[in-house]
């Protein structure tokens, strides 16, 4: 009697609602050519706060990719994750008909940091200049952190394992891996990820107390990690959804596997304190490969955290040293957030979904906006580096103190 078949988790589909493109191709041909889009924030109400440069998606239309009657009920947040869950689904080649036999087969997790401010501003305004009776029903869900997974579950007739993980940035890669346990458990197909959208006026004064968030002007020196120069983050609004699927019956419906969530460990070390991150993120490392049997060497790719902050930028390079050893000198270590700036929880969920396209495309996007380097990495800057990248790692740290390191395999590396 042949031994049960074991479980692995795949990704399949990749949606992508993002500052530098709002679909899959476009955001991967601009982050393969090192594009930067951050500028001076337009968004109404903003002028005359201290934050001056973020990520904006510019060229969204929700009502191109929502119902009414959902546009009505949702933040702006929202909007981004049912699109990109659409794009997601649509790519893995899942359509309404293949779920509806089987619905608890079916289920979805996102992560969010900041959840629907603008929403939530927007009903607030009305109780106080208005009054009560002017507040719609759907203040009480719409700035929710768990609203996006609510609203793919019901408009997808999703009713298996559904989850929201509210946390800081390292939530986002916190998603993946439950995801990618939930699929190594039993289900069929989970759609997971995350997007945000902080940079609504009232949302936007509420990170004011982060010392870490840049009040560079020039939109071009705002966020450069690992230089002399870095002075802080620039936040974006945006995010990915994921398919992740079991990998066998991804093949037996002829779908390709686009990569493999092979291993997630994560740590805590406490807000704000980079020197101590160094050891938590570290140890996030180690743990992650050693869930996905990968030696140190086998990295061909790291996707930074890339903070930032001098002391942050330190603890992350000192920790892919302390992690991969003599070859954390080597790796190829990239960020291309600096281009379109730290969304938060969906930051590393971006990194994830650009880990599978350079793993597809042999190709290692650069890190905008960067040249003088003052850490000992390998990091790629300028243009795309042609390599063959067979396993990416994505790091991520939070605010608060998470620390989550994830580990990717391209599609037949664990055949």
């Amino acid at each position: 009697m042949s031994a049960p078949r074991q479980r692995r988790a795949a990704v399949t589909g990749i949606g992508v609602v993002a500052p530098n493109g709002t679909s899959t191709e476009t955001f991967w041909k601009a982050t393969q050519e090192g594009v930067s889009v951050l500028d001076r924030v337009t968004r109404e109400g903003c002028e005359h706060l201290p934050l001056k440069v973020a990520g904006e998606v510019r060229s969204f239309d929700p009502a191109a990719a929502v119902e009414e009657r959902l546009l009505v009920q949702t933040d702006r947040f929202t909007h981004f994750a049912m699109a990109a869950a659409d794009a997601a689904l649509e790519d893995a080649r899942l359509g309404r008909s293949d779920t509806e036999g089987a619905p608890y087969e079916a289920g979805v997790v996102t992560a969010a940091g900041s959840g629907g401010g603008e929403f939530g501003q927007r009903e607030l305004q009305k109780l106080w200049g208005q009054g009560r009776r002017y507040v719609g029903p759907w203040q009480s869900i719409a700035w929710f952190y768990a609203a996006s997974t609510g609203q793919i579950s019901i408009r997808r007739g999703f009713k298996g394992p559904c989850s929201v993980v509210a946390a800081d940035e390292a939530g986002g890669v916190d998603a993946l891996a439950h995801a990618a346990r939930a699929v190594r458990r039993g289900t069929d197909v989970i759609v997971a990820g995350a997007t945000e959208a902080p940079l609504a006026p009232y949302s936007m004064v509420c990170q004011l107390g982060y010392p870490e968030l840049s009040a560079v002007t020039d939109p071009g020196r705002a966020y450069r990690p690992f230089t002399e120069g870095a002075c802080g983050f620039v936040p974006a609004e945006g995010g990915a959804m994921l398919v992740v699927e079991e990998a066998g019956a991804a093949r037996e419906r002829g779908v390709p596997v686009r990569a493999t969530v092979a291993g997630h460990a994560a740590t805590f070390t406490g807000a704000s304190r980079w020197e101590l991150s160094r050891q938590g993120l570290a140890e996030a490392i180690r743990g992650a490969l050693a869930e996905a049997g990968c030696a140190p060497e086998e990295v061909d790719v790291v996707f930074a955290d890339a903070l930032g902050v001098p002391e942050a930028d330190r603890a992350e390079a000192q920790a892919i040293a302390d992690a991969l050893g003599a070859h954390g000198r080597r790796v190829p270590v990239t960020a291309p957030k600096t281009g379109t700036g730290r969304a938060y929880c969906a930051a590393p969920v971006l990194d994830t979904a650009a880990a599978v396209l350079a793993m597809e495309h042999g190709l290692i996007p650069p890190t905008p906006n960067v040249a003088d380097i003052c850490h000992d990495l390998d990091l790629v800057t300028g243009g795309a580096r042609a390599a063959r990248v067979r396993t990416a790692l994505v790091l991520s740290r939070g605010l608060m103190g998470s620390n989550s390191a994830l580990v990717l395999r391209h599609g037949g590396v664990d055949e």
